[in-house]
């Protein structure tokens, strides 16, 4: 299994792209995750958008599964996630941020990359 760190936006697009790519060339299946720690967090994904995604995953024919737990770390959902014995690789994007963002807000990919167990992709929009 390929979880993938969803976040609305061009960095989220651009995560589910690379987890359909790495699920096929694997030949296993897709989990998508957009954790939020509140209902209307920033980078949660609409209604709409989850619709859209579901549309693209459908056309590209990876078995898949899409959850959008509220009201905990993304960073802890994702770990907890890559727990899993069939995951195989985490998927997720990075900004860039300056230090004193780093130090004030912490780095949730930053954390990830420390703490997940097993391989980690990190990606980013092409400009």
């Amino acid at each position: 299994m390929i979880v993938v760190g969803y976040s609305s936006g061009s960095f989220g697009r651009t995560c589910l792209e690379h987890g359909i790519d790495e699920a096929r060339r694997r030949g296993t299946d897709l989990l998508v995750i957009n954790a939020v720690s509140e209902a209307r967090g920033q980078r949660y994904a609409e209604a709409d958008e989850i619709v859209q995604i579901q549309e693209r995953l459908s056309s590209s024919g990876v078995k898949f599964r899409i959850t959008q737990p509220i009201g905990t770390t993304p960073a802890e959902e994702l770990l907890n996630a890559m727990d899993d014995p069939g995951a195989e690789l985490l998927i997720i994007g990075m900004r860039r941020r300056t230090q004193v963002g780093k130090l004030l807000l912490g780095s949730t990919s930053q954390y990830l990359l420390v703490e997940c167990r097993k391989p980690v992709l990190v990606v980013k929009p092409e400009p």
